[in-house]
């Protein structure tokens, strides 16, 4: 039943307004289901907006609307309270429903990771990656057609620097594809060349770039494609242990000629031009300043390569809407490539979304896999799991090695998952290890442990449950986790409006909340026959769609903890 609907029509037929109306939801849930405020009927009526309350109770209560038992005025709020036993009834008999129902037609791609081969995967990625997929499974949940593409920088003046390093200082260490190995020594490069007075060290890189460029030096091409390869294994194994995958691979080589030449053509156009050998946009009228297409040697700049990129999203995939999850360190360069991209007439560039988020800091500031200050994901995640692990020994000394290290990994992936997608996408997260390791409070790992509690219910019931009884005679505190359950739908659709997963993850603790609330005051296994039956069908019903909240953030759950 769509008690909303049956609210705003009866207040419709009242007040005789044929524009919407708007509905709250009280946060005390002891005024009510619905509240609807009458301040902005005062210049109306020319009344108080307390006498005004008063007034249309009187008429809503002279005619029946379905499914609400009781309206009461309180100061300026209309409040609606909805029949409990058929609200109760409805979310339970919907979340054990076979039935899923999807909207959506789109084809939407969703551009995130972009972690550079040749440079550390560090913990400030962990947060674009995390937003990225879990936005796609929200979108898929609502039936959008998700393309989930990764856009690697595996060739450029980074990648120069590595190999220079390599070459000049490394050559004598195998190859590997160890995270660390590969990050240590593109942090040296970059030591080394601050250290390079004369300059003479950066004409070597540039020289080692404008070769990688031009694919003649066979030997330089082969180290390359070696180098590249360990670093996509590097990579590829920390998605697998994020939960996340790619449908599409972009990569900046594919798009390095394609660059070059439409740099070329817009100069033909007058819409770049040549400044000090270098192409450029001039895009200081618009505030902008001046984007570099090519630099003076004519090296193609990513600028240039993310011109073809937009294009080829639109003309290979045809997606309806392309959205580029990157964080906001790159704001000013978003705003230029979408200006040129207008510039140029593309008829697609209302479809083209930069959706940012902040960066990840360090208590002492921030991270950058250029200086080697930041904290690598392999070495965090190692220390994360060894937590894990002593807090799993106390609570089962007699675990077996397996389980315990299969139970620390999915523990330490949602404690770092969750401490990056509870926040605000665009805040600035200082990111507190122990805090995201605690057991209690808004962590990963007190979910995990929300739904293993569930689990144990369950398993100790040792009886089939009931998905299709009745609910009758429900306590406070059931009727709030069964109403707070009924919310998943709502919030699964104001995630996917604002693109924003702290709203799923926010909505996972309180959903958490309310069942240890109802668990701590309520017996589920020693309660009389009938009640022991309703209540295992609310852990049920709570399991149910925590794993499915959980799962939208690309969160695994453990039936034990």
């Amino acid at each position: 039943m769509d008690y909303e609907k049956n609210i705003k029509e009866a207040l419709s037929k009242v007040l005789g307004k044929k524009e919407e109306i708007l509905l709250e939801k009280p946060k005390n849930l002891e005024f009510g289901d619905y509240a609807f405020p009458c301040f902005s009927l005062a210049g109306t009526y020319k009344k108080n907006p307390s006498q005004i309350a008063l007034e249309i109770s009187e008429k809503l209560n002279k005619t029946k609307i379905k499914g609400v038992s009781k309206i009461n005025p309180a100061g300026p709020y209309i409040n609606f309270i909805v029949n409990k036993e058929n609200l109760t009834n409805e979310i339970i008999s919907e979340i054990f429903s076979k039935k899923i129902k999807k909207s959506g037609k789109e084809k939407i791609m969703v551009e995130f990771s972009q972690a550079n081969t040749h440079k550390a995967f560090h913990v400030g990625h962990i947060r674009g990656t995390s937003i990225g997929e879990s936005l796609a499974r929200i979108m898929e949940n609502r039936g959008t057609r998700v393309i989930r593409a990764n856009y690697q920088g595996d060739t450029g003046m980074h990648v120069a620097k590595w190999l220079w390093c390599y070459l000049k200082y490394h050559k004598k260490e195998k190859l590997s594809n160890d995270e660390s190995w590969i990050a240590n020594i593109y942090v040296d490069a970059v030591k080394k060349l601050a250290g390079d007075e004369t300059g003479e060290l950066q004409k070597e890189v540039n020289e080692i770039n404008l070769k990688l460029e031009s694919k003649k030096d066979k030997k330089l091409n082969e180290l390359w494609k070696k180098t590249r390869l360990i670093s996509l294994q590097a990579l590829e194994k920390i998605y697998k242990e994020l939960n996340t995958k790619f449908n599409v691979y972009f990569f900046e080589n594919q798009v390095e000629k394609e660059g070059k030449d439409i740099a070329k053509m817009l100069v033909t156009k007058n819409i770049a031009k040549i400044d000090d050998k270098a192409t450029i946009i001039d895009l200081k009228e618009q505030g902008l300043g001046v984007w570099i297409l090519l630099r003076g040697d004519g090296s193609v700049l990513y600028s240039a390569k993310d011109l073809v990129l937009a294009m080829k999203k639109f003309e290979k995939y045809k997606v309806d809407k392309s959205i580029y999850v990157v964080a906001d360190e790159q704001k000013l360069h978003f705003q230029q490539l979408f200006k040129t991209l207008e510039l140029m007439k593309f008829k697609d560039i209302k479809k083209c979304k930069h959706l940012e988020f902040g960066l990840v800091r360090l208590p002492e500031g921030k991270m950058s896999s250029r200086t080697g200050d930041n904290i690598l994901y392999s070495n965090f995640k190692n220390e994360i799991v060894d937590y894990a692990k002593s807090e799993i020994k106390k609570r089962d000394s007699k675990i077996s090695e397996k389980e315990l290290e299969k139970r620390a990994k999915v523990i330490t992936i949602a404690a770092i998952k969750y401490s990056m997608l509870k926040q605000d996408p665009q805040k600035v997260i200082v990111f507190d290890k122990e805090e995201s390791l605690n057991f209690e409070g808004n962590t990963g790992p007190y979910l995990l442990y929300s739904y293993a509690r569930a689990s144990s219910i369950i398993k100790k019931a040792k009886i089939k449950i009931n998905l299709k009884i009745k609910l009758e005679k429900l306590e406070d505190k059931e009727i709030n986790l069964i109403k707070k359950l009924g919310e998943f739908k709502e919030v699964t659709e104001q995630a996917y409006k604002n693109l924003d997963p702290s709203t799923i993850a926010n909505y996972s603790f309180e959903l958490s909340q309310s069942f240890n609330e109802f668990y701590h005051f309520y017996p589920v296994l020693t309660a009389e026959d009938k009640i022991k039956q309703q209540r295992l069908a609310i852990v049920e019903a709570f399991r149910t769609v925590l794993k499915q909240s959980l799962g939208l953030l690309g969160i695994d759950v453990l039936e034990e903890m």
